[in-house]
């Protein structure tokens, strides 16, 4: 019997806590927990990327969030691993719910068993390689017609130059970012961008800043596509296709630049829209 649609995370994860997705998660341990912080600065760019990871493995599958700094201490996980599921998803952090849910959803259907699933394999190579062919990759779950204005929520440089050589115009905003590597305002305002787009692409970043059930509802309202390019929480923002989720490139852990081999993604989708621009928006 299928799932009732979530409205939200915090929906969701009350089902999950209910037993409605599966294994009671009090039955569920996490075996392994890290604390990460990396960093990125892709050859011919002035722009480092911060990155904050809490990583929970529950059996043969992995659950992540991504945080801001100074949200998560590492000494959480000093006493994490051995703690049941049903203990993180009540955690008081966000982040720590997220990865605990991203866990649950993630040991429950693996993205690799998923019958729903397109596996796409990011070649060998340097990090510009593979982040090019990773936007790729996420732009191509829009079918877009020139001069559409697509907002992109989590601002990757790679990402806006394949949103562009779609023909889409990006509208790029990010809390962290204030120019692309082009020189482009990066806008610091989610409202605004989302008011003017005919479709949107958000990063699983959303998911612990609690700006996910924002977007999520005003593109149900406004019919606008939203594609999530997810690699944490990928399995919490897969729970949503089709209830406000067009399309989802996920990629769980180990994360692409993690890696320089040939590592997987999978990309879903619930449809896919063709947006128009100008005057036909």
């Amino acid at each position: 019997m299928p799932h009732p649609m979530p409205q939200t995370v915090a929906e969701l994860t009350d089902a999950v806590l209910s037993g409605a997705h599966g294994p009671d998660p009090r039955n569920l341990a996490v075996t392994s927990a890290f604390w990460l912080y990396h960093t990125t600065r892709l050859a011919g760019g002035e722009v480092t990327y911060h990155n904050h990871y809490l990583v929970l493995r529950v059996g043969h599958t992995f659950g992540a969030c991504s945080f801001e700094a100074g949200e998560l201490a590492p000494d959480f996980c000093e006493n994490a691993s051995g703690h049941t599921l049903d203990t993180l998803l009540r955690n008081e952090s966000a982040p720590v719910r997220v990865a605990a849910l991203d866990a649950y959803l993630s040991h429950v259907r693996p993205h690799r068993d998923a019958a729903d699933a397109e596996p796409v394999t990011l070649p060998a190579g340097t990090p510009e390689i593979r982040a090019r062919a990773r936007d790729a990759s996420i732009a191509g779950l829009l079918d877009i017609e020139p001069g559409a204005k697509v907002a992109l929520i989590g601002v990757v440089n790679p990402l806006v130059a394949a949103i562009r050589d779609r023909g889409g115009v990006c509208l790029p905003c990010d809390l962290n970012l204030r120019t692309t590597q082009w020189g482009d305002r990066v806008g610091d305002d989610m409202t605004e961008v989302l008011g003017e787009a005919d479709a949107v692409v958000a990063t699983g970043m959303t998911l612990s800043n609690g700006t996910f059930d924002l977007i999520l509802e005003h593109c149900r309202e406004q019919r606008v596509p939203l594609v999530v390019y997810a690699q944490t929480g990928s399995a919490v923002a897969r729970a949503f296709l089709s209830g406000g989720v067009t399309a989802l490139n996920a990629e769980p852990f180990p994360f692409s630049q993690f890696s320089a081999d040939p590592t997987p993604m999978y990309r879903y989708r619930a449809d896919k829209p063709v947006l128009t621009g100008g005057d036909g928006s």
